[in-house]
C-alpha cells in the first residue's frame, strides 16, 4: 500500500476516481475534490466520468457528482485558505517564494489582484469555472490576499459548481454534435 503511495499522487488518484462505483464513490470524489484544491496536480472535472451507478435518473446522477465534487473543493480550498493565512504570516517562507527561479508570488499575485480588485470573491469565482485550467494557483493567491474565509468558501464552490456545469455542457455539445 504504502509503495504505491507516490503513484496515488502523481494521477493515480485519477484512476481511482475513473473507477468509483456506487455510494462509497461519493466518498472518493469529495476527498479527490478535497485533495484537488490544495494538494493533487489534476483535472478536476475527471469527477464527471465516475461510473457510480446510484439508482437515480441522468440529472440526479449528474447533480449529486457536482454537487459532492464542489463541497470538496470547497472544503480543499478553505484548508488551502488557511494555509495561505499562515504564510502570509511567515516572512521567511514568503521571501524564499520571491527570491526563487519561478516568482510564483509575482505571477498569481499580479492575475489575482486584478481579478480580485476587479470583481472580488466573484473574480475567484471566475477563475475557478475556467475548464481544464490548474486551479490551485488561484486558490493559493487568493489565500493570501484575502481574509474572509466564509466568501472565500462560497466563491470556491460556485467556481467549481460552474466549472462542471460548464465542462458537462461542453461534452454534452460535442457528443450531440458526433
Amino acid at each position: 500500500m504504502l509503495e504505491n503511495l507516490p503513484l496515488l499522487f502523481l494521477g493515480g488518484f485519477e484512476t481511482i476516481v475513473e473507477s468509483a462505483t456506487g455510494w462509497p464513490g461519493m466518498g472518493i470524489i469529495f476527498v479527490y475534490s478535497f485533495l484537488i484544491a490544495f494538494a493533487l496536480p489534476g483535472p478536476s472535472e475527471i469527477v464527471l466520468i465516475a461510473p457510480l451507478d446510484l439508482g437515480l435518473p441522468s440529472w440526479a446522477h449528474l447533480s449529486s457528482i457536482m454537487l459532492v465534487s464542489a463541497t470538496g473543493k470547497a472544503a480543499g480550498s478553505v484548508f488551502a485558505f488557511h494555509i495561505g493565512q499562515e504564510v502570509k504570516q511567515s516572512g521567511p517562507v514568503v521571501r524564499w517564494l520571491r527570491r526563487s527561479r519561478w516568482d510564483v508570488l509575482q505571477w498569481s499575485e499580479k492575475r489575482s489582484v486584478k481579478l480580485a480588485q476587479r470583481y472580488g470573491y466573484g473574480g475567484l469565482a471566475i477563475a475557478l469555472s475556467v475548464p481544464f485550467f490548474p486551479d490551485t494557483i488561484s486558490i493559493y493567491a487568493f489565500a493570501v490576499l484575502e481574509r474572509d474565509y466564509a466568501k472565500f468558501a462560497a466563491a470556491t464552490f460556485l467556481g467549481s459548481l460552474g466549472r462542471l456545469v460548464i465542462t458537462a455542457g461542453l461534452i454534452g455539445g460535442l457528443a450531440a454534435a458526433f
